[in-house]
């Protein structure tokens, strides 16, 4: 009923046709796995040779089913089985057209079977590769001797026939040869020999019933056998198979010409005797006028060869130039073919550092221009070979000017981007060289480069090395002209071009310019403004973030350059006492005069410590005073913990504070409301360096309560320090707490960071 079945849909021709079509070949060969009866049953029905008709459908699944059906009935067996029977007697006798007619089949549709592809059988434990099937029934070994059956039979006897089985036995050793594993096997059997044999009988002028697609099928079976193997490449020159090649290269058959320009590459490929026989067969006119074919096919054949030739091959590539392939190579840059395209981007990366003339008359032929639209295709490997050649071109100063002029820098930094690793290195090599001319700076600065490199997430370590030369390389050209004007463009740009100019120099300039660009001449205001913009300014909504994220990073820098981040003083001065050291009567009852009540835990004093303590901290004495006139003094304290009041009272006898800032906390509100400046000073300077000491393992929610807790308490170190640490970690604080959060707190610490980089940049301009 299934053979029946398949018979039915043989003739059809529609999408549901074929898929019923492929799912009755898929029932067969579940039923026939591994049951002779069945198999019995399926050639008995005439569904062999049903099968053999699926194959020749257009439809790639259902030949693929059918291929699977018929490897299952163990159809390649006896066509190995045919195959070689038919080849003993046409042996015996030539001229037997029906032998020749059945060997010709026979391959055809072993080759069929044989293309790759994975069979899979839900009643096997494993996958059955067909080629792997195809081969091991022994096809290499009946296939080869075809490819030498004109010379055992005579030459005299061959006719088309003999010439469409010499085809086919070509057809079926490439797809055999697909896969690497079975190359050495197939080369072993003798494979090479009777291949260049054809490949040397049909040469472009023959005319006459021997078809060309013979040299054809025998020039892609060269190309599948040598794929990566440097062994069967040697084997090609040495049997004597370029100089047919390459005489093939001016047949007048495209596809024939396609299929030898094919070998050609394969065997350039890494393996520098076969580049220099090629180019002493007098290979290059001919490959350089097939560049300019209008067959996309051709061009790109041919420029792929001329690109394996040359590779790490510099007489060949001056070769090359002088039998003048520059012209038609950039000529490929504008061709609806993506492939040829891609090519030569690649080859004019490779001319480009033959000798430095040729980066000028590159770029002076038109290179640059579809050269950038390239970089902006949606294909990636596009994109990396044409800044692959760029990068090689912005070796050059003029160079560097032009592509710059032609608006190359954009797509290049666009290409930092990208998640390609080779991509962005070639794009980082361009983004050097394009640095290395002074003339360029301005305008790489006004598009954003010095964010862009440094924001980028970078894949492989050579790209990053490559960035940091090119800061390093603007950062030596911010002197000069080029800084003056980079001054005055800050002054006169529009809004976004001056903010961008205002962050690079923050991360560039030379200390001694620091104060003449950020405080004479404006920066530091606009780096504060991208930060709080002016009620007057419009500013997108969607680009606040950014800007505050980019002159949070530029403030630091500046605040790093200009020494902000110094730890604050713990010198605070001691308060004041008639000793110097009063710690022995710390808490000591003995020649007390006072007594604090904290919490009903006493606390002995002596009156004269305080001497010189605030009016303030007095005045609490006398109204916590509990005694009456004439009695022992004793004060009643309320606002706060016994422990803070103790390490208030030790850094009042000792001058020392006790080394915890959860204690600093507290002690600061009660410095601060007592006007205990030595303590409050003291407090701060343990804030502030527990802050600087645990960085981006600070909490942003509790630096956000120390910097409130500085506001509240004055405390202008302290809020410098955390205005500092906010412009610092700026990127894990806004993944913490969120874009929105950390535009309002920046905001707000907006006045503490500009006075405090006033007063830094005014000190810096006295000294």
């Amino acid at each position: 009923a299934g053979v029946a079945g398949v018979g039915r849909l043989v003739d059809g021709s529609t999408a549901l046709t074929h898929e019923v079509a492929r799912r009755a070949a898929d029932a067969i060969t579940k039923l026939a796995f591994e049951n002779d009866a069945v198999k019995a049953m399926i050639r008995a029905a005439d569904g062999v040779a049903t099968l053999r008709l699926l194959l020749e459908k257009r439809d790639t699944k259902v030949q693929r089913a059918a291929a699977g059906a018929l490897i299952t009935l163990d159809e390649h067996e006896r066509l190995v089985g045919e195959i070689q029977r038919a080849t003993a007697g046409i042996r015996a006798d030539p001229s037997d057209d029906t032998l020749r007619d059945t060997l010709k089949q026979a391959v055809r549709t072993l080759a069929e079977l044989a293309k790759e592809c994975t069979h899979n059988n839900n009643l096997s434990t494993s996958d059955l590769d067909m080629v792997d099937t195809v081969v091991r029934a022994g096809a290499v070994e009946a296939i080869v001797p075809l490819l030498s059956l004109s010379v055992e039979i005579g030459e005299e006897e061959c006719n088309a026939s003999i010439g469409d089985i010499e085809k086919e036995a070509c057809y079926a050793i490439g797809l055999l040869a697909s896969k690497d594993t079975n190359q050495n096997r197939i080369s072993e059997a003798g494979a090479l020999p009777g291949l260049v044999a054809l490949l040397k009988r049909y040469p472009p002028q023959l005319s006459g019933p021997i078809p060309p697609s013979v040299a054809r099928r025998a020039a892609d079976a060269v190309t599948n056998l040598a794929h990566e193997n440097n062994t069967i490449k040697n084997l090609v020159r040495t049997e004597g198979g370029i100089p047919p090649l390459v005489a093939l290269l001016e047949t007048r058959d495209a596809k024939v010409q396609r299929a030898a320009a094919s070998a050609l590459r394969t065997l350039a490929f890494k393996n520098d005797e076969n580049k220099n026989q090629i180019v002493e067969c007098g290979a290059l006119p001919m490959l350089i006028f097939m560049v300019r074919s209008e067959d996309q096919a051709i061009h790109y054949e041919a420029v792929g060869v001329i690109g394996n030739l040359v590779h790490s091959s510099t007489h060949i590539k001056r070769r090359v130039l002088d039998e003048g392939a520059l012209q038609p190579v950039i000529g490929l840059l504008s061709s609806e073919c993506p492939e040829s395209q891609r090519e030569a981007a690649l080859l004019l990366g490779q001319f480009a550092t033959t000798e430095p003339e040729y980066k000028v008359k590159i770029v002076q032929r038109g290179a640059v221009q579809p050269l950038i639209q390239m970089l902006n295709n949606s294909d990636s490997q596009l994109r990396e070979m044409a800044a692959f050649a760029l990068g090689r071109l912005a070796q050059n100063s003029d160079n560097q000017v032009g592509i710059c002029h032609a608006d190359g820098l954009r797509p290049l930094l666009n290409l930092l981007d990208s998640d390609a690793g080779n991509l962005q290195h070639n794009a980082a090599f361009a983004l050097y060289g394009l640095a290395d001319n002074e003339d360029n700076v301005p305008d790489i600065i006004r598009e954003g480069t010095v964010q862009r490199l440094k924001d980028g997430e970078l894949i492989v370590q050579a790209s990053k090395d490559c960035v940091q030369k090119t800061l390093k390389r603007l950062e030596d050209k911010m002197q000069g002209r080029v800084l003056q004007y980079l001054i005055y463009l800050m002054r006169t740009s529009e809004r976004v071009s001056a903010q961008r100019i205002a962050v690079a120099l923050a991360h560039l300039c030379l200390p001694e310019d620091q104060r003449a660009i950020f405080m004479d001449q404006g920066g530091l205001d606009i780096l504060l403004d991208m930060i709080a913009p002016k009620p007057n300014l419009y500013v997108l909504k969607s680009s606040l973030p950014q800007n505050q994220k980019d002159a949070a990073w530029a403030l630091f820098i500046l605040s790093v350059k200009l020494g902000s981040l110094s730890e604050p003083s713990e010198d605070a001065p001691l308060p004041p006492t008639p000793e110097a050291y009063l710690e022995e009567h710390f808490n000591n009852p003995e020649l007390s005069d006072i007594t604090f009540i904290v919490n009903q835990q006493e606390f002995y004093a002596h009156q004269i410590a305080f001497a010189h303590a605030s009016d303030v901290f007095h005045d609490m004495l006398e109204i916590c005073k509990v005694s009456e006139p004439g009695e022992r003094v004793t004060v009643e304290i309320s606002d706060m913990d016994f422990e803070v009041f103790d390490a208030l009272m030790r850094f009042v006898y000792t001058g020392e504070m006790t080394p915890s800032p959860v204690l600093a906390h507290h002690l600061l509100h009660v410095a601060d409301k007592y006007e205990l400046n030595g303590l409050k000073l003291r407090c701060e300077a343990m804030l502030s360096r527990d802050l600087k000491t645990r960085a981006k393992d600070f909490a942003p929610e509790e630096m956000i309560t120390l910097y409130h807790l500085s506001e509240k308490h004055g405390a202008s170190t302290l809020a410098n320090t955390c205005a500092m640490h906010a412009l610092e970690h700026r990127i894990s604080i806004i993944e913490s707490i969120g874009v929105s959060r950390y535009s309002d707190l920046i905001i707000s610490m907006v006045p503490q960071i500009r006075e405090r980089l006033h007063s830094m940049l005014y000190r810096l301009g006295n000294s």
